[in-house]
């Protein structure tokens, strides 16, 4: 099966460089967002190949599904005439040095990669499994061993929110026109396959590729997309709820950061037994988290009751 493989891993390549170029260069706009996210798509095949499906899932939720949902929603707010198709521009010979440049350096770094032991830490991480309390080693670094730059994560995007709430814009009051009229409908289809996808990768991150980041892009896509569908943020999710939403990974964070001092244990450090337990619990607060805080930065601006009633 190597000769299949070769041949698959050759066609993959050349559609990823297809598609890389007909985003930069396509004339419609909108076939340049398609082709974008197709390309983010083909990438996350590529982190399979790879054997890196953690990277795969964040590039298939973030790169091709979160980014090309903003890129859609700009689209739709472009004015009519910034929509019309470029004009054609040939490839001048200036270029050719620059691209010759590029794929030549791509080959030294992968040389001088190649040459390099592998660094990291990954024995010590296989060594200290047994009591990680989940048995997939990236959960077991982001939430146990390497909690506090986590943590410090999830601060920082809630601080980015905050922010942005305090500029006191709403980018939403300005409406985004579809490019596409029937992604509604396929919205209403697809919504309650974005909620269980959620479910399962928070579920499956204690086991293997998975966890709070992944789960957290994919509900944050799918929600845009509904806001893009035409959805309205709830009356009764706005305020009060929303706040407690976006603050509810840091804070179950610092609970049991916390907590687990009262075992005995120190900051961050859960008790063996308790592990598993206490990594499910911040996995799904997170993962909560990450979904709203993404979604707050597509919104904008807080939505209030005074906005949704004027939606």
């Amino acid at each position: 099966m190597p000769a299949v493989e070769m041949l698959f891993d050759a066609l993959l390549l050349l559609c990823m460089v297809v598609l890389a170029w007909q985003g930069v260069h396509a004339r419609n706009m909108f076939r340049a967002v398609v082709s974008f996210m197709m390309f983010g798509l083909l990438t996350a095949v590529a982190w399979v190949r790879l054997e890196a499906p953690d990277i795969a899932l964040a590039e298939a939720s973030l790169g091709a599904g979160l980014t090309g949902v903003l890129l859609l929603a700009t689209l739709g707010r472009l004015a009519p005439e910034r929509r019309r198709p470029r004009p054609r521009q040939a490839m001048t010979l200036t270029v050719l040095p620059w691209l010759a440049l590029g794929l030549a350096g791509t080959w030294v770094l992968l040389a001088v990669t190649l040459a390099l032991p592998a660094p990291g830490l990954g024995e010590a991480v296989f060594a200290a499994m047994p009591e990680a309390g989940v048995d997939s080693p990236v959960t077991a670094v982001l939430l146990n061993f390497r909690a506090w730059d986590t943590l410090l994560e999830i601060a920082v995007m809630l601080l980015a929110v905050i922010g942005l709430w305090s500029l006191g814009q709403d980018v939403l009051a300005s409406p985004s026109t579809l490019p596409a009229p029937s992604l509604p409908a396929l919205v209403r289809l697809l919504f309650p396959l974005f909620l269980l996808s959620t479910f399962y990768l928070l579920w499956r991150g204690g086991h293997g590729p998975g966890g709070a980041f992944p789960a957290g892009a994919l509900l944050a896509a799918g929600l845009v997309l509904a806001l893009l569908a035409g959805a309205r943020v709830p009356r009764r999710m706005t305020g009060a709820p929303m706040r407690w939403a976006l603050g509810a990974g840091l804070l179950t964070f610092l609970i049991v950061a916390v907590g687990v001092m009262g075992y005995g244990e120190a900051f961050f450090a859960y008790p063996p037994e308790h592990a598993s337990l206490l990594i499910a619990v911040v996995e799904i607060a997170a993962g909560l988290s990450i979904g709203v805080m993404l979604t707050a930065l597509f919104l904008g601006g807080e939505p209030t009751d005074s906005r949704s009633e004027r939606r």
